[in-house]
């Protein structure tokens, strides 16, 4: 069995900082990507940030040159540093891990996170 579970969201003012994990454990055999991914009321989730195994990222448009992920393979985690942060970014934040196990690859979600940015 493998779970991924989030932590470190939280209230922020405008402007302020955050940093999420994301730990994934259990029969893991390699973890193919880490990702971020957000929900608002009354939104679809979006990918915000992705990170491969290979070290490569992409982010959505309105968080490039805000927002950082990170991975440490050796814990099976990932991060999402989160700078000047705007109300807009409230949202709960998932996080998504493409894992090999020996029953085969499959996409896991952690419970999510919840961000709210308001003073």
């Amino acid at each position: 069995q493998v779970q991924v579970v989030e932590s470190g969201g939280g209230l922020v003012q405008p402007g302020g900082s955050l940093r999420l994990s994301c730990a994934a454990s259990g029969s893991i055999l390699s973890i193919y990507y880490m990702s971020w991914y957000r929900q608002a009321p009354g939104k679809q989730r979006e990918l915000v940030a992705s990170m491969a195994s290979d070290g490569s990222t992409d982010y959505v448009d309105s968080v490039k040159g805000r927002f950082t992920i990170s991975r440490d393979n050796a814990k099976n985690t990932a991060y999402l540093q989160m700078n000047s942060l705007k109300p807009e970014d409230t949202a709960v934040y998932y996080c998504n891990a493409r894992i090999l196990t020996m029953g085969g690859p499959y996409a896991y979600w952690g419970q999510g996170t919840q961000v709210t940015v308001s003073s």
